[in-house]
């Protein structure tokens, strides 16, 4: 096997493991129902924080709260994986490689 390959191999795993680490450090927050509900989210998809707030908390309509639960954590999903792409898209050379890209 060609050396120069092994060498760009080595260079480009250990990008990607500096960006995914850059990612579990990187913050995306998400919110719905007007800020009622908060979603703390990494840049690896992995919800750090949920905060509901008390005047949506109310027993006879936990089917609301329900859904701007789903909402807010929807969207912090969806931003942290654009984010995640973005970082990675650039290490890859657009390349989709299942699991990063």
């Amino acid at each position: 096997m060609n050396l120069s390959i092994l060498n760009q191999a080595r260079e480009l795993k250990s990008k990607l493991d500096k960006a995914q680490k850059e990612l579990n450090n990187t913050i995306v927050e998400a919110d719905s129902g007007k800020g009622a509900v908060k979603v703390v989210i990494n840049g690896q998809q992995k919800i750090q924080s949920i905060k509901i707030s008390p005047e949506v908390i109310d027993p006879d309509k936990a089917e609301h709260l329900e859904k701007l639960v789903l909402e807010a954590v929807s969207e912090a999903i969806a931003k942290s994986q654009k984010l995640a792409a973005k970082q990675l898209r650039g290490l890859t050379g657009g390349f989709k490689i299942p699991g990063l890209t």
